[in-house]
């Protein structure tokens, strides 16, 4: 895996993977890769590593569970709202 990907390619990236897979074997072979936000970065690794589930059964799969851990920088403008005016 690269050392950086945009969170937009990490799903890709994952298919480079076999599958089904453990997370945490999926988190010690993404760990050092640099995901790239809108706003910052984390690396990959830590972020698998915090997912509950304990198995993937697809990069689509693994991908899905990521969204739940990502810290608000990964998605959208800084200072953006979803807008109600």
């Amino acid at each position: 895996m690269p050392s950086e990907v945009h969170l937009s390619h990490v799903q890709d990236e994952f298919q480079d993977h076999s599958f089904p897979a453990a997370r945490s074997d999926l988190a010690e072979s993404c760990a050092g890769t640099t995901v790239l936000f809108a706003d910052g970065d984390a690396d990959l690794g830590e972020l698998l590593a915090e997912i509950e589930q304990e198995r993937f059964e697809s990069p689509e799969d693994a991908f899905a569970a990521l969204q739940n851990v990502l810290p608000i920088e990964a998605v959208g403008e800084p200072g953006q709202s979803d807008g109600d005016a």
